[in-house]
């Protein structure tokens, strides 16, 4: 049976390594790079990429990916579990590993997260797409890489996350509760979890009549629009406005039919009769 080029060179660095660990007290030189400090608290998981370093045996430095079973294969070592370690985690047990089977003097082993596990955020924010996940992320956090909310986001933030056993789990947060510490709401991301913020729909509402901007009065969808928020932002009645008169003109959703509801403005703004919430299409008109 022949033996790879790799294995050869190996077995050499092993057998000169354990001869030189019986004469010499071990001696090890920390290399230049050191970890971020945001990786300090994480943990190592499926698709990650690792750079693994054994100073050493040289040839064992491989970069590796972590399976979706969270394992990886180390050369000489075969299979070897490591999601849930964290960096330094993972260099002690891969340091013990070789130094009890090739360096007894003492194996030292550095670990570098090259690629991390991402998240996903879409939908209103200004830069959406996947962010990888370095240190402990919350929500607000991930939000913020994602350049933020736009106008036309909604006021629900949906969290999808995958449970154990593959079920999908829907977390609904409300964004102007988000910012109150006291509600526990910024909640801290996990590998994989979707951010999706949903772009809210521009509706119409209409006023005609004797208001001074007479027209098209938009609104967002999320948020709604009432009679006198819509008679407001037409400009107001005007002085010969019949306010007592005004009437709201609403197709009926099931038979198509026009209903007119009929309203005393003067009333309303009185505070002597409850406000309306328009709906979409409604037609005001002030005579």
């Amino acid at each position: 049976m022949t033996t790879s080029p790799v294995k050869a060179r190996v077995a050499t660095a092993v057998t000169v390594a354990v001869a030189v660990a019986f004469l010499l007290p071990p001696a090890f030189s920390p290399a230049q790079e050191t970890q971020d400090p945001g990786t300090k608290f994480y943990r190592i998981g499926p698709n990650d990429l690792l750079e693994i370093r054994v100073h050493e045996l040289p040839d064992l430095n491989q970069t590796v990916r972590v399976s979706e079973d969270g394992s990886i294969t180390f050369t000489l070592l075969g299979r070897i579990e490591v999601a849930g370690y964290s960096a330094h985690g993972l260099e002690e047990k891969l340091s013990a590993l070789v130094t009890e089977k090739y360096v007894p003097g003492g194996a030292h082993v550095s670990v570098f997260i090259r690629e991390h596990q991402k998240i996903s955020v879409i939908g209103a924010v200004n830069q959406p797409g996947m962010f990888e996940l370095v240190g402990p992320t919350t929500l607000l956090e991930a939000i913020a890489q994602a350049g933020g909310p736009t106008a036309q986001a909604t006021n629900t933030i949906y969290v999808y996350r995958q449970e154990a056993g593959g079920k999908q789990a829907v977390i609904a947060i409300d964004r102007n509760w988000l910012s109150d510490s006291s509600r526990n709401l910024n909640i801290e991301l996990r590998p994989k979890d979707v951010v999706s913020i949903p772009i809210d729909q521009t509706l119409n509402a209409f006023v005609y009549g004797e208001v001074r901007n007479p027209g098209v009065v938009p609104y967002l969808k999320s948020k709604g629009i009432t009679l006198l928020q819509a008679v407001a932002q037409a400009g107001g009645p005007t002085e010969w406005a019949k306010k007592s008169k005004l009437v709201i003109k609403r197709k009926d959703k099931e038979t198509g039919k026009e209903i007119k509801i009929r309203v005393n403005l003067k009333k309303m703004l009185a505070g002597e009769r409850a406000d309306i919430v328009l709906e979409e299409g409604d037609v005001v008109i002030v005579p």
